[in-house]
């Protein structure tokens, strides 16, 4: 069961709705261990001054700030803590807008607020106020010791707080080589892309991804502690490179209505053999016994 990791509220105008924050999302990545291949010992790491060659005990250890190759600011635990940002135990809403106008490149982590004690009408408000509307909320919080510039919108039945980079955040497309400008687009090949988007086009279904990497690992170190022999695969073939762009078009198409159509037939025969059986029983009365 998840536990709260934050509480404040949620204030926007005279309106101040108590909240609590969990996470919302659980990443399964595998982590390995360093191990000494010898005796399979997992190695410890360990703080060493290279000047001298000694271990450096924790509390001799200092916060530096890099300001030129090799050179270093001492910075204080106090002098930090001066200058961090006051803890409000609040998401302060600033504006509402469309959440199309966000681009998903800002998002960074996500959340839950769930109504604290005695909050649940004002949540369960706000909550249907931002569906109708269609509108997500804007907000500044501080959580532990980050300022934060945060999203919160309606989700199903609750509101989901999101993390944002800030707009520096980003790296701007001009310093990205090869992206490239002012291209022109061949308008028949154009045509043909937009059908096999159009072919391709679904709704987002999330089950229907896995981790399929995460899923071989763990099958394989399953089986590892199981003592089975592991033999390596051969690697596959690297797809070639694409050298007649409308040919490649015209193969993708081709394939994409190719897999409609064995889905859509595949779907009818599901149904078929039980009414052909049917059928065949009807015109096929049961045989009478011989009698003796």
């Amino acid at each position: 069961m998840p536990r709260a990791m934050w509480s404040g509220a949620i204030s926007f105008g005279l309106v101040n709705i108590p909240i609590k924050l969990f996470t919302a999302v659980s990443p399964k990545d595998i982590h390995f261990h360093q191990l000494h291949d010898e005796d399979g010992v997992r190695i410890q790491q360990k703080r060493v001054c290279p000047a001298d060659g000694k271990e450096v005990p924790y509390e001799h250890i200092v916060k530096g700030y890099e300001i030129s190759p090799g050179q270093y600011v001492r910075i204080e635990p106090k002098e930090l803590e001066a200058l961090d940002p006051k803890a409000t135990n609040s998401i302060d809403i600033e504006s509402f807008v469309k959440l199309t106008d966000v681009d998903p490149l800002y998002f960074e982590r996500s959340y839950y607020l769930a109504p604290d004690k005695g909050a649940g009408k004002a949540y369960a408000l706000l909550l249907k106020a931002m569906q109708e509307t269609k509108a997500v909320a804007i907000a500044k919080t501080v959580i532990r010791t980050k300022q934060y510039i945060v999203l919160v919108r309606p989700l199903g039945h609750a509101l989901s707080m999101s993390t944002l980079y800030y707009a520096d955040e980003i790296v701007a497309q001009k310093d990205i080589e090869s992206i490239p400008e002012n291209v022109a687009v061949n308008e028949k090949e154009l045509a043909m892309a937009k059908q096999l988007v159009e072919s391709l086009t679904t709704k987002f279904q999330p089950d229907k991804y896995h981790d399929e990497y995460r899923e071989r690992v763990l099958e394989m170190i399953q089986r590892k502690a199981e003592g089975q022999e592991i033999v390596t695969q051969p690697k596959e073939a690297e797809a070639p490179r694409v050298v007649n762009l409308m040919e490649a078009l015209e193969k993708s198409l081709a394939a994409s209505r190719k897999g409609a159509a064995t889905a859509t037939r595949q779907s009818s025969e599901k149904h078929e053999p039980r009414k052909a059986g049917r059928a065949k029983a009807a015109h096929h009365p049961t045989k009478k016994r011989k009698t003796a």
